[in-house]
């Protein structure tokens, strides 16, 4: 390593070999006596990383460890009450068939299958498509949003009862209809639950399927 030194007599400026150290020698321009000096290294002491601190403990830091962040999922047991629940449906639109006739329920009938199947669609079909890098919601939250949800799927199902037969009798037209719903139900699931738009239509589907089956068991059109 050079050592960088300035003559005291011609004040010039140079370097020599650090093999000189603590040496004297004559200065190359005016030949006055130079003395070499010693170079010291420090040394130098790597420390560790602080531990990552969980809260700021009152010393002004701003918390530097990770937030662990738990997913709870749906307990069985409610999973297996809501099974229960889609089944018992099931079984009591094919009773009203046979009660009534093939689609000879009430209106009044449907729009309460329509509220009832709402709420159970929604909270299963929120455990199993909302994002998992987002903090689900719990408790009253979730159940005021899932509430909500649901009220504006029934609701879908009721503007549907109100659409003239002439524009519902073909399949293909609902290629026209169909989207409207489909961008309803979406934007409700993503006001709500914080959903994109492709979890939001699948989230729709869900209950727009289920409600669907229990139309056909009960001898409707499932449209």
């Amino acid at each position: 390593m050079p050592i960088p030194v300035i003559c005291g007599g011609c004040k010039s400026r140079f370097t020599v070999s650090d093999q000189f150290a603590g040496r004297t020698g004559p200065c190359p321009k005016c030949k006055a006596p130079i003395e070499i000096p010693r170079i010291t290294v420090k040394e130098v002491t790597v420390h560790e990383p602080e531990a990552p601190a969980a809260t700021s403990t009152g010393t002004g830091r701003i918390p530097t460890a990770p937030i662990v962040r738990f997913d709870k999922p749906v307990s069985t047991l409610v999973i297996s009450a809501i099974v229960a629940g889609g089944l018992a449906s099931i079984v009591s639109a094919l009773l009203v068939r046979l009660a009534c006739g093939p689609g000879g329920a009430p209106p009044w009938l449907l729009a309460i299958a329509a509220i009832v199947a709402a709420w159970p669609c929604v909270r299963i079909g929120y455990a199993i498509v909302r994002d998992r890098e987002l903090e689900p919601y719990r408790g009253r939250s979730l159940l005021a949003r899932t509430l909500i949800c649901a009220a504006v799927y029934a609701a879908l199902w009721g503007v549907r009862g109100f659409l003239p037969a002439e524009l519902t009798t073909e399949m293909w037209q609902w290629l026209f209809i169909a989207p409207i719903f489909f961008f309803a139900g979406a934007l409700a699931a993503l006001a709500t639950l914080d959903f994109d738009w492709g979890p939001g239509v699948a989230h729709f589907s869900l209950y727009l399927l289920f409600t669907a089956l229990l139309r056909w068991a009960a001898g409707f059109s499932p449209v």
